[in-house]
Parts: C-alpha cells; structure tokens; sequence
C-alpha cells in the first residue's frame, strides 16, 4: 500500500508532462508550421518556422482582463483535433477579384487562473499564420481588457520596414494619429520608435532569406485598434493599445470591452521566403467577416480631382464643372468635390453639378470633416453633422437624393474602442444610404471593404498631398513610394492619388514621368483618384493619354515580379478581361538595370512605355520579346499595356 502514494505521484507527473508537450499545426502544403506551448511560468507561448527556419522565436500569448489574469499560471485543457477552412468569396475594390482560402485549424483551450476560460485560435495557411482569441461564457456583465500579451519574437539579426505610431492630438489642427509618417527601412529589429509611441501594423521585417508581414484583421465594434509597442528588447515586439485620448468623447471606451462570448480580432502574419506573398496575400480580407447586408452602390473607378494640385479655393462650381468634363472625356466614373463646397458652391449648386455630372456618365463624390471634439480642422462640412447619429442619417440621405455617389470623411482622431464603432457606424449608415465611402486621416484598413463592399479605399499614408507642402516631403517621394506595395498597399486599398506630370507649385518633383505614370497601375485602390488635372494631362502625348484612358476600373489579381523595400518595385496587375500591365519604378538615384519575364504572364507582349530623353518626356515601343531587359533612370519607371 505504500508504494499507492508514489504510483499517484507519478501518474500526476505524467498527466501534467503530457498536457505540456507542444501542440502544432501546419499549413497545408506543410511548409510553415506553428508550435504552440506553455513555459514554466504556465505562461503560453507560439513560435513559427517556414520551410524548417525559425521566422518567429518562442512569442507570448495572453490577455489580461480588469478581473483576472489569463496570461500566466495555464494550463493545457485541451487542443482539438486540426479542421480544414474553406473559403471564396468575391471583391471589387481589392488586389485579386476572386479569393479563395484555405488553412488548418486548431482551438487550444487553457485552463487556469480566475475569470473567463481562454482559448487560442489559429488558422494556417499557405502564406502565413492567424490566431485570435475566445473568451468562453454568458451573460450581461461586460469585460475589460487591460492588456494583450501577445510579441512576436524576431530571430537575431532581422531587419524592420517600419511606420511610427505619432502621438495623439499632434500635428496639424491636432488631426494625428493618422498613419501619415515615412517608414523607417531596413531598421534593427528592437530598434525604439523616434517618435515615442510604438509602430503601426502593418510591419515588415526581413528574418534572413524570409518575410514576415504583421497586421490585424476582423476588428469589430467590440475592440480597439492596435499597434506595436515602442519598446521591443531584443527584437520582441508587443501589441499596444491606443493612448488615452484616442477617444471620441471624454467618457468613450478606449482599451477593449465586451460581453462575453468575445472574440477578438485575428492577428497576421504573412510569411514567405520571397516578397510574392506579401504583395499577393489576401488574409486581411481572408480573415474578415462577410458582407451581411446586400450593398446597392455604384462600383470602382477612375477619378478626377482638383484639389491636390489647386487648393480650396478652387473648389467652386466652374472649377468643378471644368473637372466632371475632365472625367467624361478620360472616360472615369467619379469626379471628388473637395472640402468647403457647401460653403463655396452649396447644396442647391451641388445638386446642379451633379445633375450635370450624370449627364457626362460622371458621378460626384464629396468631402466631410469626421470631427466632434477631436480635430481642429476648420474645413467643412463640419460641426458633428457626421458624428450625431441622427443628423448623419439625415445628411446621407439628403446628399443621395440630390444625387451624390459617395463621400470621403476626413480627420479622425485615433484607434480608441469609440472610434472603431464610429467607422462602423459611418459604414452602416452609408450602406443604407446607397453611398460609397472612401476614408481620410484615418486608421489602416483592417478587411473592413469586404465586410463593407461600399468602402472604396482608404488613406493611412502619406500620400501625394504631402508633395506639395515642402520640398523635403517631395525628396523623399520615390524611395516612399517603392516601399509602399510591401507595407501599406499589401494590406487594403490605398488612396495615394498617385500620378502627377506637371510641376508642383514652388517644389522640384524628383520622379520622372514615366514613374509617375508608373504609379498608377503599382498602387492599388478601389477608386484612383489622379492627382494630374485636365491641363497637365492635355499636355501630355496621346498614347499616355490613352494608356491612362484605357485603364481598367478595377483589378482581377497581382503578380509580384521584382523588388526590394525602398528600392525598386515591379509588380503585375490583371484586368478583368484576363490582359495583364506591368508596371516598375526605380526609386535609387542611380540607374538600375531589370528583367521583365512576361513569361509568368503569358509571355503575350505589349506596348513598353518609360522615360525619353528627359525624366520629363516618354518613349514607347512594341515589346514582342519574352523577357524584357530595361535600364531605368534614377527615379525612373516604365508601364507595360497589353496588346
């Protein structure tokens, strides 16, 4: 009978060294592979290996809720058995119009501590790695999240293409935070954020001969917007949450809080051992829920846009006119109608445009200030005719009627828990309306466009409007511009509003025309808005004009070609009627000498615009070869038409 006791002892010791053994789960073609377990502290970890390489060390996973601690003192409960996911779906305002998915699935459930049972979701796919989240219970009490515990561990030696996370109530007529900061490329990883407050998603990092590509994904009303932390010793970056007056009231809820059973959003990871999957990947959208109300909206576009290059005070109803005739004759759906048209033209004179514009085959977008207490931007419309709900309701339906396709809503004021139901808010209302939205001084797309197929694109980048504040934001637009279709671009649609032929007013543009040109069709957004007015674009030779006439309104798919962040980018962009365009930038001051393999596009040829004798003139040419051997100028770019 006394060896009873030792017996117990060691089938407890037993139990308790099986329930710790390491859980995983692979993607299916089995190349990457996710490994999930507790330390000694019962504190769970994850770590990620592609092709058999290491790309994220042993990270941390965990919640810390006002009420209880469900990071730490876990256990293994139980890891159910690996499912299949499948998926299809269709989009319109994104990088590829057909999306399929499919992942391995694992819920790992521990036990532990006090409070809500924690359980850990992944999902792992051919192209990276998802996990979120589940609070497990019932009933009307609501949590509150104090802190999320997940890091991703980077292996020694890696590098960062980073974005700072600016400081709240910063910047111009305090309209900061709003993803408008140049990336810091090529970085440490560990590296402190210069500006004191962490870096934004999404983050790209080299980790030897692999990429990886943080985000978030499938945020809801029911938490905030995240970022990574601006302290990561030895390269483990923690997720962090808003600062405190990223809010939009004083009594609004910044830091995350629900009714159980709460999930919280997916956290990303693109991984690959070339930059293909981070420009080609669709988790962002993959990973979202889908629309649940059917959207009776007009679709992507093409638009003409006056006021980048001519300012407020040229938005009036001459003006106007001139650029919705502008649009009709480059064969583009929408014209935008920039911030103070209700102070410089008015309603009753909008509504004339718009009839105008309809007559043209043009629809009207226009501009609104986002603002309750947050912004100090003096633009209009303003004063909460968004922010209140029911005078947002009455003002959709009042720009509808007389007409108007859609609106763009600038100046938001952060990432707090009210901001994000904000935006949902906006989205909801706009749908009903029939309105489509484009978003400005905003927060990164999160998947939402295909929650809300009427959500056309966003900002969150400093884009072209910059170029024409100083001539330091206009130095630094082509190595910008080659980092964006690795960083910012591969998560959602972008409004850059890219191409501009003619000089900027008191500034020296240092791309070429053919970059310029370039850059529509390397940046993708749901509606492009062009930055060249009817003048600069008159000027231009025909066959630019046509290229840029016979754009299509929307993209089938992306195929990445060449690249490296910050220095050259090569991407291919499919039409809807299966022809593919090319499209490359040098972005170094030196001349650089690419291959074009149209083999992996069909190897069917084309009509090779790029620079002339000067960065401010084109040449052209017929492409019959198969692979195609261009030296770019500094700053330089070319496009390839399909035949």
């Amino acid at each position: 009978m006394r060896c009873l006791p030792v017996f117990i002892a060691l089938l407890l010791l037993s139990t308790t060294a099986h329930a710790a053994e390491p859980v995983r789960v692979g993607s299916p073609n089995g190349v990457i592979q996710v490994t999930v377990a507790l330390d000694a502290q019962g504190q769970p970890t994850y770590a990620v290996q592609n092709g058999g390489t290491e790309v994220l060390r042993p990270s941390r996973l965990g919640l810390t809720l006002a009420t209880a601690d469900l990071s730490r003192g876990l256990q293994l409960d139980k890891a159910g058995k690996v499912e299949t996911v499948t998926d299809s779906y269709v989009l319109s305002t994104d990088k590829r119009a057909q999306c399929r998915y499919r992942a391995n699935r694992r819920v790992i459930r521990f036990r532990g501590g006090s409070g809500p049972r924690l359980s850990v979701i992944f999902q792992v796919s051919n192209d990276g790695v998802a996990f979120q989240y589940l609070l497990e219970g019932s009933g009307p009490q609501v949590e509150r999240l104090t802190a999320e515990h997940t890091s991703f561990r980077l292996p020694a030696g890696a590098q960062g293409w980073l974005h700072p996370q600016a400081k709240a109530q910063t910047g111009w007529a305090n309209t900061q935070p709003s993803y408008e900061e140049y990336y810091q490329q090529g970085i440490a990883a560990g590296t402190a954020s210069p500006l004191g407050e962490g870096w934004s998603f999404p983050a790209l990092f080299r980790a030897g001969n692999n990429w990886l590509l943080l985000t978030e994904a499938g945020l809801g009303r029911t938490y905030c917007g995240s970022h990574l932390a601006h302290q990561s010793p030895e390269g483990e970056y923690t997720v962090a949450f808003p600062q405190p007056a990223e809010r939009t009231t004083a009594t609004a809820p910044i830091l995350p809080e629900s009714t159980l059973p709460w999930r919280t959003p997916w956290r990303v990871i693109v991984v690959g051992s070339t930059l293909a999957p981070i420009v080609e990947s669709t988790l962002t959208t993959d990973l979202s829920a889908p629309a649940q109300t059917p959207v009776s909206v007009a679709g992507p576009g093409k638009a003409s846009w006056s006021w980048v290059l001519l300012g407020d005070n040229n938005t009036t109803y001459e003006v106007q006119r001139r650029f919705i005739e502008y649009a009709a004759r480059m064969g583009w759906r929408y014209c935008l109608v920039d911030a103070l048209w209700d102070k410089q033209i008015g309603y009753d004179k909008m509504a004339e445009l718009a009839q105008y514009a309809r007559s043209k085959s043009v629809e009207l977008l226009v501009w609104y200030n986002s603002n309750g207490s947050w912004n100090q931007a003096p633009q209009t419309p303003a004063n909460n005719i968004l922010f209140e709900a029911e005078r947002r309701r009455q003002e959709f339906a009042r720009i509808r009627k007389m007409g108007i396709a859609g609106v763009k809503i600038d100046f938001f004021g952060g990432d707090g828990q009210s901001f994000m139901n904000y935006y949902h808010d906006l989205l909801t209302d706009a749908t009903a309306a029939g309105l489509l939205v484009n978003f400005h001084g905003t927060t990164i797309p999160r998947g939402w466009n295909r929650t809300f197929p009427n959500l056309m694109t966003v900002e969150a980048v400093r884009g072209f409007e910059f170029l024409t504040f100083d001539q330091a934001n206009t130095d630094q637009e082509p190595t910008h511009c080659a980092v964006l279709p690795f960083t910012r671009n591969a998560v959602g649609p972008m409004d850059f509003t890219p191409m501009c032929f003619s000089e900027i007013p008191g500034k020296q543009r240092r791309t070429s025309n053919a970059f310029e040109l370039a850059l529509s069709v390397l940046f993708q957004s749901g509606i492009q808005h062009y930055a060249e007015t009817d003048e600069g674009m008159a000027r231009q030779p025909a066959f630019v004009q046509d290229f840029v006439k016979n754009l299509p309104p929307r993209w089938a798919d992306v195929r990445f070609l060449e690249g490296f962040p910050g220095q050259y980018a090569v991407l291919a962009r499919q039409s809807p009627n299966g022809s593919w365009y090319v499209a490359g930038i040098n972005a170094t001051d030196q001349p650089k000498t690419i291959r074009v393999d149209l083999r992996k596009l069909g190897g069917k040829g084309g009509t090779l615009i790029l620079d002339g004798a000067t960065n401010r003139s084109f040449d052209t040419r017929a492409v019959t070869e198969q692979v195609v051997s261009l030296t770019l100028p500094a700053w330089g770019g070319f496009v390839v038409q399909p035949r």
